[in-house]
């Protein structure tokens, strides 16, 4: 991070996998809603575990980013061996990275060898520290808390917290759809919130009145002339916010409308009894579904639609 690229590039991943979840989630309620069990990540029809290993690859590349390629000397050490102070923040960025990382190795692991009907909470169990961490991490960053850019990390520390709540939640309702809504709108709310910061920070013409920027410690910082230029500047930040939330709002309404109204009096599923071999068309693997639904149900994919998720895998 620190950087246009550097907020607009993870901001773009998180916004792609809170849509994922969000149009999962919605079809799955609509098909299911007596049976509605949430997941902690959706498999693709052609690659199962493709949701992680992207989550994999991005995380990594924010790492080497972060520690080796952004640096100019390519590692973010000091020549004494200690971190310098203009490197603190690119060690909390990739431990951010780091523990988003760990949640999608292990969400391999566990679906691969967990136990059944515990794996998904475990896996959820994860992301919850993940987003922890990453609440943590911005509360106590090492960057600047009170111009403009803190105040964006300000706003994004309220949707962090937003999607840590609702996936702890998750762990004790998993039948509850809302919870799940919540979280992934929230998911994706972080990815549109990101982006806008990448832009409006690093970008000349989006500069508020009265602020500009300024080189410190290597890298670009919005500073304001003077006191009322920067309340300006924060306050403008809010307002953003603000509007973000409204078309937020509107836009995952709307989605699950359209989505209840195609899905909504789908009723090709079947009943499924536990002693039918779950891996006979993928090697064994498990289905991905909560072990209540995964007893009793399995979808037939309509053959018009794009096919998001196999739960019958």
């Amino acid at each position: 991070m620190g950087s246009l690229v550097g907020h607009v590039a993870p901001g773009f991943g998180f916004l792609v996998i809170g849509l994922w979840h969000l149009y999962n989630h919605i079809k799955l309620h609509a098909l299911l809603p007596d049976s509605y069990a949430s997941l902690p990540w959706f498999p693709a029809s052609k690659a199962r575990y493709l949701e992680l290993y992207l989550i994999m690859l991005g995380c990594s590349l924010s790492i080497s980013m972060e520690l080796f390629i952004g640096p100019r000397s390519h590692h973010p050490f000091d020549s004494d061996g200690t971190i310098p102070s203009y490197h603190l923040h690119n060690f909390e960025h990739s431990e951010i990275s780091t523990m988003f990382l760990v949640y999608a190795i292990f969400g391999v692991l566990l679906d691969r060898m967990g136990p059944r009907g515990i794996k998904n909470r475990l896996t959820q169990l994860l992301a919850a520290l993940a987003f922890g961490q990453q609440l943590l991490l911005f509360h106590l960053h090492s960057s600047d808390h009170m111009g403009v850019e803190g105040q964006y990390h300000l706003l994004l520390q309220i949707v962090i917290a937003v999607s840590l709540s609702t996936t702890f939640m998750g762990i004790a309702l998993p039948s509850s759809f809302l919870v799940s809504f919540v979280r992934s709108a929230s998911i994706s709310f972080q990815g549109l919130w990101l982006i806008i910061m990448g832009f409006m920070l690093w970008t000349p013409e989006f500069m508020p009145k009265g602020c500009y920027m300024n080189l410190e410690e290597g890298h670009d910082v919005v500073r304001c002339s003077n006191h009322e230029a920067l309340h300006r500047a924060k306050s403008l930040v809010t307002i953003e916010f603000a509007w973000l939330l409204i078309l937020v709002s509107v836009l995952s309404v709307s989605l699950y409308l359209i989505l209840v109204k195609i899905y909504g009096n789908n009723t090709e599923y079947q009943s499924l009894r536990k002693d039918i071999e779950l891996g006979e068309e993928s090697d064994g693997a498990e289905s991905q579904i909560t072990s209540r639904t995964e007893d009793t149900l399995q979808f037939v994919q309509d053959r018009d639609s794009f096919a998001p998720f196999n739960i019958g895998r």
